[in-house]
């Protein structure tokens, strides 16, 4: 899929023949990332551990139609759809190929997904799963031009949006974009933070905190 007329960066929606480069993006980005490190501490391995994570998440979020890229290929926003962002077992099934890189630290990282999961909210959202830049291309406004393809859609069609995010120094960039904290939890075994951030569509009342979590 072409880019629209006039998008910022040349966003467009991702295919799966640009997977291979943006896992590697993603594992660049995310490489110095609190929870990436906390769950890859290995500083050696991490990287290609990160890229293997990543290249799974893209499979597994494709189905939604909802992951966008730039004409270069060096960001990337995954999200997924209303409903659907829990992994139903077909899909969970093919992250088997991380279980002996997690296995040693399974119990911690098995109880962290699970107190993510929990806290997830329950009323309808648009979930981002991923946002990431190549390192070198940060603070260019490929990230703000990346989330915005999506927030267009959640505006569309009166829908919330919803994030976890790992690094505090992010927090402020998703309150520009309309997010608010509703929550900071700790990963188990003296983990990294994780803010939880909740966005209203503009035809809403702004609360700052999700319905019926």
């Amino acid at each position: 899929m072409t880019a629209h007329a006039g998008e910022p960066h040349g966003v467009r929606r991702a295919t799966r023949a640009d997977f291979g480069v943006l896992a590697d993006v993603l594992a660049r980005a995310f490489y110095d990332d609190p929870v990436t490190a906390w769950f890859y501490p290995d500083d050696a391995r991490r990287l290609r551990h990160a890229r293997r994570f990543f290249a799974i998440r893209l499979r597994q979020l494709a189905r939604h139609g909802l992951i966008h890229t730039n004409a270069e290929r060096t960001g990337a926003a995954l999200w997924a759809s209303p409903g659907r962002w829990r992994d139903d077992v077909r899909q969970s099934l093919m992250m088997l190929p991380m279980l002996p890189v997690l296995l040693p630290r399974i119990v911690r990282s098995t109880q962290a997904v699970r107190e993510i999961e929990r806290r997830h909210p329950v009323a309808p959202h648009y979930y981002l799963s991923v946002l990431g830049t190549e390192p070198a291309r940060q603070g260019g406004g490929i990230g703000s031009a990346l989330l915005a393809a999506a927030l267009r859609i959640c505006d569309a069609t009166g829908t919330a949006a919803y994030l976890e995010s790992s690094k505090e120094s992010n927090v402020s960039f998703y309150a520009r974009h309309g997010f608010a904290v509703t929550e900071r939890i700790e990963l188990p075994e003296a983990g990294p933070p994780l803010w939880l951030m909740w966005r209203e569509p503009p035809s809403r009342h702004r609360t700052g905190h999700p319905a019926d979590r």
